[in-house]
Order: structure tokens, then C-alpha cells, then sequence
């Protein structure tokens, strides 16, 4: 399993929101400058994390975008489902009509429980946990970050 680009700038882009609520909704422009990314790509990311509910739109003159819900009412896996789909493992974890040895297959009972697992992790981090983590340690990380990367 790999997260795409969506998936992590989608997280990134939720991140930068949250992190200028200051009062004033953040412009596309704004977002695509602090995070590097074409302001088209940003606009596609950011209708999926509205369709989602995690972030709503303000119209007008000083229109942007704004957080829709507390942080800490948002995991993980809510924003990377909203912007990936359903995480999955293996394809016969969500769907064992697509292979046709998941009738008898030893190992799929396997992939199920470790995809459960990888669900739990993902659903146990709350999107506050990400905007405080300037300090990697919470996620067992053990290099500080202490500027903002552009890894891929």
C-alpha cells in the first residue's frame, strides 16, 4: 500500500488551512505558494477535501477556504478515504469477488486483520495531532522536522 500524492498533499493542504485560521478564509494562490504545488493541482485537491466536509468555502472579496470542522473532530483516514478512497492492503480485502482464490485462500484472513490494523492507526490520529506535529516524537519519528519539507 503507498499513499499517492493526493492522499499526502490533500493532509497537506488541510494542515495549511488550519494552520492560517486566522480569521481570514486562505486563497488557492496562498495555498499553492507555501506548499509548491500548480495552483490547478491545489484547486482539484481542495474541492475533494469540501466534498469531504473537512473544509467549506467563503465567497466573495475575502472568500478562500476554511476549516468546516474542529481538527480534532477529523482522523486520518476520513481525509486520506476522502481523497485516495478506501485504504486497502489487497484488492480481496474490500472486495473478495475480485480474486478468485479468496474462497480458499490461506492468506486473506491475514491481510484482512493487518488491513484492520492500518485502519485503527490511521483512525487513531486526529488531524489536531498532525498540525502539532512539529515535534515527530508523537508519531515515532525520530528526526525533529524543523522547516516545512517538499518530500514526495
Amino acid at each position: 500500500m503507498k499513499i499517492s500524492t493526493k492522499g499526502r498533499y490533500g493532509v497537506r493542504i488541510l494542515a495549511d488551512i488550519a494552520a492560517h485560521q486566522n480569521g481570514a478564509p486562505r486563497l488557492i494562490r496562498e495555498i499553492s505558494e507555501s506548499q509548491k504545488l500548480s495552483q490547478k493541482y491545489v484547486s482539484r485537491l481542495v474541492l475533494a477535501l469540501k466534498k469531504g466536509g473537512f473544509i467549506k468555502s467563503i465567497r466573495g472579496a475575502r472568500g478562500g477556504y476554511i476549516l468546516a470542522k474542529n481538527p480534532n473532530d477529523m482522523n486520518l483516514l476520513e481525509v486520506l478515504e476522502a481523497m485516495e478512497g478506501p485504504i486497502s492492503l489487497a484488492k480481496c480485502v474490500l472486495n473478495p469477488k475480485k480474486c478468485k482464490e479468496s474462497a480458499h485462500c490461506v492468506t486473506r484472513n491475514m491481510w484482512c486483520a493487518l488491513n484492520a490494523r492500518v485502519r485503527e492507526s490511521f483512525a487513531a490520529i486526529k488531524m489536531a495531532e498532525v498540525l502539532s506535529g512539529s515535534d515527530n516524537s508523537a508519531f515515532g519519528c525520530a528526526e525533529k522536522i524543523v522547516a516545512p519539507t517538499t518530500c514526495e
